[in-house]
């Protein structure tokens, strides 16, 4: 079998670094870099995309080892035609890890071609960290680094205003652009980096919210064998996705003129206001899928598919989604159904299995952002916790003590949150997990043991969990919750 390499395969593009990407997983490869090869191929774009790895441990070495190529394999329904095809992704000309050669690294904020930057961070990507300083080679937060690289871009160039980039970040916290463009600004009051640099980047830099919306479930592990026999080369990067995609940013024509997407294939959209999009993606299609995956997990599923097709599960994550996040959202109710009844379907899809571990990484800031604000305005508007959601929060507190029927749980996280939640578990009785945990305004953004009946419901879900499992559990959870509800109307009346 060939090596994957342009040389093997005959690949001789010779495309300028024009996107500047911090992220090199599974969805940034199968989404943006993806999007990007599409304005090449359908719009003469010419652009080639240099990959930053964000963290210390990544696959900047295997995306080099491969000359930055890799297969796409998309497969999915799009009104109701069976679609399988897969595609060499040849965009990405440079893959750095800042940790191993951070003077490559600023090499890049050098390039004349350069417009464009991308990120896919996760949702705790975008974060001050004080601890960061100018003079580390690289700062350890995101921003920290990007506002070194676009310092020394400033420098180089002089502050010449043609020079600026359009920031794009990807990840899902509402405003995510608005958010990275206040910490860069308060790293250049920090780091005494001067007004002439700040001014540069207010007026020179465009910085753009966005949207994404793609189910990449990332490398078929089960199924590599059946992928590599479609292939007449070897390739460690092979990724999967599904064929729905969307994309809206918001820009104006300035950015629909550098963006020529309209020429292409692709569902992207640049619009004045996503925040419409926006709701109701992460309430529905990405609540939904993290309100899910701890109490699947500890259920016993291990696929999204295989979640929405049991019975139990399935119906748990229906009742959550139609009965309790739909309430929560001002818009055409007819319209929200046909939306989630599409994101079932694409949970559904048979060719995509998406492991439930894999949506694991950082589940208490995606809770904080994709499902917390659901619970929190229902409550609001019902005077009354929603059952599920509820439960579903109680799971996850479960699901990072770590340990689960004598074996190890997939929680991914950052170390400060994993050490708080072991300390939790280890010293206290589920009434002190509870208060603790919802105490804890660093995870949730708040005090949540100011939510009238959070502690209540919580502690109740919890003890049923830890005594009962999850089917049981809940059944006796949802009746202890209705007869309170109940005692509690007489009580009034």
């Amino acid at each position: 079998m060939k090596k994957l390499s342009r040389k093997e395969l005959g690949i001789e593009d010779k495309l300028p670094v024009k996107v500047l990407q911090f992220g090199e997983g599974n969805f940034l490869r199968a989404f943006v870099d993806y999007a990007f090869q599409k304005l090449n191929d359908e719009a003469n774009f010419n652009a080639g995309v240099a990959v930053v790895q964000p963290l210390d441990k990544g696959l900047v070495k295997l995306l080099s080892d491969q000359d930055g190529l890799y297969t796409l394999f998309l497969k999915g329904f799009q009104k109701g035609v069976e679609i399988q095809k897969h595609e060499l992704i040849r965009n990405v000309v440079k893959a750095i890890d800042p940790y191993a050669s951070f003077d490559q690294y600023l090499e890049l904020a050098r390039e004349e071609s350069l417009e464009f930057v991308v990120s896919n961070t996760t949702e705790a990507g975008i974060a001050y960290l004080a601890s960061d300083e100018p003079d580390m080679c690289p700062p350890a937060s995101f921003p920290g680094k990007l506002t070194v690289f676009l310092y020394e871009r400033f420098r180089h160039f002089q502050g010449a205003a043609d020079k600026g980039l359009c920031i794009i970040p990807c990840e899902l916290i509402n405003y995510n652009a608005d958010v990275l463009k206040d910490i860069i600004l308060q790293y250049v009051s920090d780091w005494n980096l001067g007004e002439d640099f700040k001014r540069w980047i207010n007026q020179h830099n465009s910085f753009h919210n966005t949207l994404v919306d793609r189910i990449v479930p990332g490398y078929p592990k089960d199924e590599i064998e059946d992928y590599n026999q479609q292939l007449d080369y070897a390739d460690q990067l092979i990724v999967t996705a599904e064929t729905f995609f969307l994309w809206v940013i918001e820009g104006d024509d300035i950015l629909r003129k550098k963006l020529p997407f309209e020429r292409t294939s692709l569902d992207v959209k640049i619009v004045d206001n996503m925040q419409p999009y926006r709701t109701r993606k992460v309430r529905i299609l990405n609540g939904a899928h993290t309100a899910v995956v701890p109490f699947s997990i500890l259920y016993g599923n291990t696929l999204v598919k295989e979640t929405v097709e049991d019975q139990f599960t399935g119906e748990f994550i229906r009742e959550a989604v139609f009965n309790e996040i739909l309430q929560t959202l001002e818009m055409d109710k007819a319209e929200l159904r046909k939306f989630a009844e599409e994101v079932f379907d694409r949970f559904r899809n048979p060719f995509i299995k998406h492991q439930l571990s894999s949506i694991a990484l950082n589940s208490i800031s995606k809770f904080k952002v994709r499902v917390l604000p659901s619970l929190l305005e229902y409550k609001k508007l019902n005077n009354a916790l929603p059952v599920n959601l509820t439960f579903s929060f109680a799971c996850l507190l479960r699901f990072y003590q770590g340990i689960w029927m004598d074996k190890k749980l997939p929680v991914q996280d950052d170390r400060d949150i994993l050490d708080f939640f072991t300390k939790v578990w280890l010293a206290g009785n589920i009434e002190e997990v509870v208060h603790k945990s919802l105490k804890n305004e660093a995870l949730w953004g708040q005090d949540l043991s100011k939510v009238e009946g959070l502690e209540y419901m919580l502690t109740m879900a919890l003890e049923e969990i830890m005594s009962n499992g999850i089917e049981e559990g809940f059944s006796n959870y949802k009746n202890r919750v209705n007869k309170a509800q109940t005692d509690h109307a007489e009580k009034i009346n």
